[in-house]
């Protein structure tokens, strides 16, 4: 029996399916996974994707819906540490709050309401501001969709007029040739005569 020189072996079949629950655990995705195989296999991502498509991943459907699960509880865990504060931190902060308080001078109420005043104005422009810029952006996000999107129609019918045109040519020499073809009968014809 011949094997293939690019045939894929067990051990291969095996390493692509570890790179790849390997990845789906770490919340990668199946492109990258296939990258990685490629280079570890000396083959290319694509082929890669159609072994773990066409042949790998039907012997390994548990062992991916135990990937994704663990895939889950570690995004849970780190979300769940994410949202704890260190206990000394927080104790730090009142610490510094009442420090802050026991140090500062007395100010005088219109100070303090300036201050406020100044802030709200800042706030107001500011926001007013990234709200001018942001729909400015946007709008010309949106003159640019439009542009592409009648740039594409534009293709899109030159390409469909280049397949009629290509259809046409094709007909054209078929008849051509069915016309030499012909002409080539009759000659020999003359001369068998």
């Amino acid at each position: 029996m011949k094997v293939r020189r690019d045939a894929w072996s067990h051990e291969d079949d095996l390493l692509l399916a570890e790179t790849i629950l390997r990845h789906i655990r770490d919340d990668s995705t199946q492109v990258a996974a296939f990258d990685e195989a490629g280079d570890e296999l000396n083959r290319t991502s694509a082929a890669c994707g159609y072994r773990w498509n066409a042949e790998v991943r039907t012997r390994y459907v548990d062992a991916v819906e135990i990937a994704k699960k663990q895939r889950k509880e570690r995004k849970r865990t780190s979300d769940q540490k994410q949202r704890q504060k260190p206990e000394s931190q927080t104790i730090d902060t009142k610490k510094l709050i009442h420090e802050i308080e026991q140090d500062a001078p007395v100010r005088s109420m219109s100070h303090l309401t300036l201050n406020f005043e100044d802030c709200i104005t800042f706030l107001s422009t500011y926001s007013t501001k990234d709200s001018l810029e942001l729909r400015s952006e946007n709008n010309e996000l949106v003159m640019e969709n439009d542009r592409l999107k009648r740039e594409n129609e534009e293709l899109t019918l030159k390409y469909h007029q280049l397949i009629e045109n290509r259809k046409k040519v094709i007909d054209e020499y078929t008849l051509l040739m069915s016309v030499f073809d012909q002409a080539s009968k009759i000659e020999e014809k003359k001369y068998v005569n």
